[in-house]
């Protein structure tokens, strides 16, 4: 994996947790679902890329 896409997958999942913030803050459910989203999404292909280093070594 290359370098880029791990502060891709970093940046996505803090942007999920500023937005997930923000919607605990204005109490904003439809934001905090956003940011959780964000967040999940990130972690799944931050997963993937993980198994393609696995099977690469």
């Amino acid at each position: 994996m290359g370098i880029d896409d791990k502060v891709r997958n970093a940046a996505q999942e803090a942007k999920g947790k500023l937005k997930e913030g923000f919607g605990d803050l204005t109490d904003n459910p439809e934001l905090q679902a956003e940011g959780k989203a964000d967040q999940a999404a990130a972690n799944v292909k931050q997963a993937g890329e993980d198994i393609k280093d696995a099977f690469k070594k």
